[in-house]
């Protein structure tokens, strides 16, 4: 069966929610987790006056200083959540434009037989507008997703 479970993660209550039952599937299966958090890149503000009056000096800075706390705080959960269930979980940051590639590029580079991760079932124009990571996963994964809504 499963030996080793990816688990997106954005910090989300829906998240914590798949990291929960990535845990008890993780710990009936002695399988260990790898969780992991996609950091969109820092893009500053290029069109009209505003790139002008805006000083970029200290932006990109503190937007990764920014960004590298949540996502710490965010792996910290799922970790939290692993340890209680005793199942061995490590976790890391990556920085991607396509979340959903980063998590299959992740399936491929860590050997993860599962991906179990959180649906946010945005439907209609907001699921066409916003698309759906979860939804790229599942057209482009070869790996099984598991997801939870």
């Amino acid at each position: 069966m499963y030996k080793h479970i990816l688990v997106p993660t954005d910090g989300s209550k829906l998240s914590l929610k798949a990291a929960k039952e990535a845990a008890r599937l993780a710990q009936k299966l002695k399988a260990r987790i790898t969780t992991l958090y996609v950091i969109e890149p820092y893009l500053p503000p290029s069109s009209g006056e505003t790139a002008l009056l805006i000083r970029q000096a200290g932006l990109q800075e503190s937007y990764a200083k920014a960004m590298k706390e949540h996502s710490a705080a965010a792996l910290a959960k799922v970790g939290a959540v692993a340890a209680a269930a005793k199942v061995r979980c490590d976790g890391f940051a990556v920085t991607s434009f396509h979340p959903w590639e980063a998590i299959i590029k992740a399936t491929r580079a860590r050997k993860c037989d599962l991906i179990v991760m959180a649906s946010h079932g945005r439907r209609g124009l907001a699921g066409l507008i916003l698309g759906s990571e979860t939804h790229k996963v599942l057209t482009h994964s070869k790996t099984p997703v598991l997801v939870c809504r």
